[in-house]
């Protein structure tokens, strides 16, 4: 087994054989050196020196694999790095899109005219003021022709000068959403944030900034804004947020409320500043299959069978009702590991629209078992 840290933290990958593996598996605070080796005694018939755990556990600390004081240390070190940045920079370029600016703007072209693309016909919505969008936050090269679904719309859109973007935290949050004020790099610039509006939501949720280093390696924001940099006629202004629960996780009190009150204030600072804004919301949708926790490769039939589901979930959205979503994927037990739920059900909480509409909607396999990850773009006007 191959064990790495989604959040950065530490830069190592860890190979394990399957007899380690069963081992870490019990690192969960409940069981002792004792205990670990019953059970490993059982598992494999032979006995576990306690020397080997303690060896083992040592190596993991030297790592940062392991929750204690060492790892805590290394994550406000690497947060006090973050903060002394003058920008968030582009982590992603040159593995995930063209790191070079005029490839890049090559490279975006090349979504919108491509045969998935939406080329550039006319929209029928072209001149209304835009809301929202829901994006993809797959990887640019397979999945760019549906995020230019989304742009196309943006594009001929009457176009307000502030982006509030909302993507899935892949890594994991301790709270439900990480919010930074840092400005964003990229090969075409940089894109400032809105120092007034979140210097306004710091005053009133100081507590959703505390995480902010959660942007440093997360790529769903980041996969955004080349596209707003090349559809975007004009200076414009972003204020980034990170999200992080389920539609199961909404059952807990003490998580709902922690939603709202993120999502209740947000509102509030954007009606007390008067801006126009377009809420943009990042994140997938079905994740199917053994890598994703499935006991079966999808075949035809069950990925035809999710996309009718999604389609259905979808139906919710786009008739902007954040409860009907969240109950769509709690009655289903979120089976279907719906990755997107977060961003999309916030930018249902925040926008103010009165239409939503599916663009396009897709799939990539993403390894040899045909596992599978569906997305899709919309818009709101």
């Amino acid at each position: 087994m191959v064990l790495w840290d989604p959040s950065g933290l530490s830069p190592d990958k860890l190979v394990l054989p399957l007899n380690f593996f069963f081992i870490v598996q019990h690192f969960d605070g409940d069981h002792s050196i004792h205990d670990i080796g019953a059970l490993y005694l059982k598992r494999f018939g032979e006995f576990l020196l306690p020397s080997k755990v303690e060896q083992l556990i040592s190596d993991l600390e030297q790592k940062l694999f392991l929750e204690g004081p060492k790892t805590e240390t290394a994550r406000q070190e690497a947060r006090a790095r973050y903060r002394q940045q003058r920008a968030r920079p582009a982590l992603f370029a040159g593995r995930s899109y063209e790191a070079d600016g005029a490839k890049l703007r090559k490279q975006i072209d090349g979504f919108f005219t491509s045969s998935e693309g939406p080329d550039f016909k006319p929209s029928e919505n072209q001149g209304k003021p835009i809301k929202g969008l829901v994006v993809p936050t797959y990887d640019l090269k397979q999945a760019g022709p549906v995020y230019a679904w989304a742009y196309k719309e943006l594009q001929e859109s009457q176009q307000p000068d502030v982006y509030v973007l909302i993507g899935t935290a892949h890594a994991g949050l301790e709270r439900c959403f990480a919010v930074t004020d840092k400005d964003f790099e990229t090969p075409l610039g940089v894109v400032p944030v809105d120092q007034a509006l979140l210097s306004r939501l710091n005053a009133a949720v100081p507590e959703y900034f505390e995480e902010d280093i959660a942007h440093q390696s997360e790529h769903a924001l980041e996969f955004q804004l080349p596209f707003l940099q090349t559809v975007v006629g004009k200076p414009f202004r972003i204020v980034p947020i990170l999200s992080s629960f389920s539609a199961m996780s909404l059952t807990d009190v003490s998580v709902r409320t922690e939603v709202d009150r993120l999502l209740n204030t947000l509102c509030d600072v954007l009606a007390e500043a008067g801006t126009a804004v377009c809420v943009i919301g990042a994140g997938e949708l079905a994740h199917l299959g053994l890598r994703y926790g499935g006991s079966a490769p999808p075949t035809d039939f069950s990925f035809h069978r999710s996309m009718q589901r999604d389609l259905e979930m979808l139906k919710q959205v786009e008739e902007l009702n954040p409860e009907g979503f969240a109950q769509y994927i709690q009655k289903e037990q979120d089976q279907r590991r719906i990755s997107g739920f977060s961003p999309m059900y916030s930018l249902l909480r925040v926008i103010q629209a009165t239409k939503g509409q599916v663009l396009r909607y897709d799939r990539s396999i993403t390894d040899q078992y045909n596992s599978t990850a569906t997305y899709a773009s919309m818009a709101f006007f």
